[in-house]
């Protein structure tokens, strides 16, 4: 939502899935919006110098991402609340690389390190009583 400060006009967003259910939203360092779409299983992105909203479903169904960030290697994370897996996405190319996590966890928030490339993710397991590190090796 935008809300014209001189007039108090506000415009809302519509996200392209019905009833997706956005969470936790982070802004990226071009000023881009990232969201997880709870209910829709996707990571979405609002530019504001569009005004659209770019949507990336996650490849495991049922995955309920809670928390997006995107870095600025050209990368976007997601964590699942109920598959236990994390999503790294390549913006560019649309595609997507899961990573399977060691023990059942319920995944809020995620951060990453993207001083290199690939990013770093670091997430604390709400289940497991631990904090996980995932380090691409490509």
């Amino acid at each position: 939502m935008k809300i014209d400060a001189k007039t108090g006009n506000a415009t809302v967003y519509p996200t392209p899935t019905p009833d997706s259910r956005p969470r936790r939203g982070r802004v990226d360092h071009e000023g881009r919006l990232w969201f997880a779409e709870y209910q829709g299983n996707a990571i979405g992105m609002f530019d504001p110098k569009t005004e659209r909203i770019t949507e990336w479903k996650v490849p495991t169904p049922w995955s309920a991402p809670y928390d997006a960030v995107a870095g600025k290697n050209g990368e976007a994370w997601t964590g699942s609340m109920l598959t236990d897996r994390v999503s790294r996405l390549d913006i560019q190319s649309g595609q997507y690389t899961e990573y399977m996590l060691p023990r059942p966890t319920n995944i809020r928030r995620v951060y990453v390190d993207d001083s290199k490339s690939p990013g770093t993710l670091w997430i604390g397991s709400n289940h497991g009583a631990s904090i996980v590190k995932v380090e691409p090796f490509d």
